[in-house]
């Protein structure tokens, strides 16, 4: 009985999406001009999102995605990729002006910048929200011998 049930949800799922999986068609819902790119480089990877104003996600990409691996992700000719990746990707939404923010002490930082600019994108500002430690763990007694 259970078969069935979960043939025939199988079979109006294909039937409605018309073969192809919803989760893979691509849609604009809005048209927006104005948004926010995060860019967190890190020594391992670096990953850059574009957001709206409103900070709901538009695209992103990685190093990994794009099938760098090992140390050659934290790269800035990966960072350089990356961007010009993301700002494909979002190029139907109408993005021109973003307000970049960059976290982390990767060496994807500048390039990652440069190639959103370089791509046809306004940048606004640039803020770096690399979070820093104000005193740190208490630390430890001084040893007695």
């Amino acid at each position: 009985m259970g078969k069935k049930r979960v043939i025939a949800k199988i079979e109006e799922l294909k039937e409605g999406a018309g073969g192809v999986s919803k989760a893979r068609d691509v849609k604009v819902s809005q048209k927006f001009t104005a948004g926010c790119a995060y860019i967190q480089a890190t020594y391992n990877n670096t990953i850059i999102t574009i957001t709206d104003s409103k900070g709901n996600v538009v695209g992103w990409s990685s190093s990994g995605s794009l099938g760098f691996s090992g140390a050659k992700k934290a790269t800035p000719f990966a960072a350089a990729r990356i961007a010009e990746n993301v700002v494909e990707k979002v190029r139907k939404t109408g993005l021109q002006d973003v307000k970049v923010f960059v976290k982390g002490v990767g060496s994807g930082r500048d390039s990652a910048v440069r190639a959103l600019s370089n791509h046809g994108l306004n940048i606004i500002s640039i803020k770096d929200i690399t979070p820093l430690p104000h005193n740190g763990p208490r630390s430890k007694k001084p040893r007695r011998v």
